[in-house]
């Protein structure tokens, strides 16, 4: 990896998504919908708190992703209709900033996974029989795609929390 991943406590955050059960190859059906996040924030006037994001829920690699894909506000809100409201949960996370295709995940994740492992780190996870449920595992997307079309110069940044009590 080009520069090491880092700890960083992120303090709760409310937001607004939509929740899907995708797969790798269908999941474009929830990252299309973010739109309708961003038109429902519109409609109330309210402004995002941040980039937009793609929060795993549940995730078997061969099977399905649960997936949200939302954005963060100021203050608490009520969801309507497929909109939920939730917040991202405090804690201390593991950082790391990637500037790449977007395809380039797979792997830029799987290195993240295997350097905590090295640094003796645990997340916030826990297997199950329909996958791996994430406390709090995020992609969040810094580049607007309307400003800069070159996939190549996207920024996104994985954000994946440890569990309770991880060194520094």
């Amino acid at each position: 990896m080009p520069n090491e991943p880092t700890i960083v406590d992120r303090p709760e955050q409310p937001y607004v998504a939509i929740e899907g059960t995708v797969g790798l190859t269908t999941f474009g059906e929830i990252a299309d919908r973010l739109p309708e996040v961003f038109a429902f924030l519109g409609r109330r006037g309210i402004a995002p708190a941040g980039p937009p994001f793609f929060r795993y829920l549940e995730i078997d690699m061969e099977t399905h992703l649960v997936v949200q894909a939302g954005v963060p506000v100021a203050e608490p809100l009520d969801g309507e209709g497929d909109l939920l409201a939730a917040a991202l949960p405090s804690g201390r996370y593991v950082s790391y900033v990637h500037t790449g295709h977007p395809d380039q995940l797979f792997d830029v994740t799987d290195r993240v996974l295997g350097w905590a492992d090295q640094e003796g780190l645990t997340w916030d996870r826990i297997p199950g029989e329909d996958g791996e449920r994430w406390g709090c595992r995020l992609e969040i997307l810094h580049t607007d795609p309307a400003q800069e079309p070159d996939l190549d110069k996207w920024v996104t940044e994985l954000a994946f929390r440890l569990t309770p009590a991880q060194p520094s």
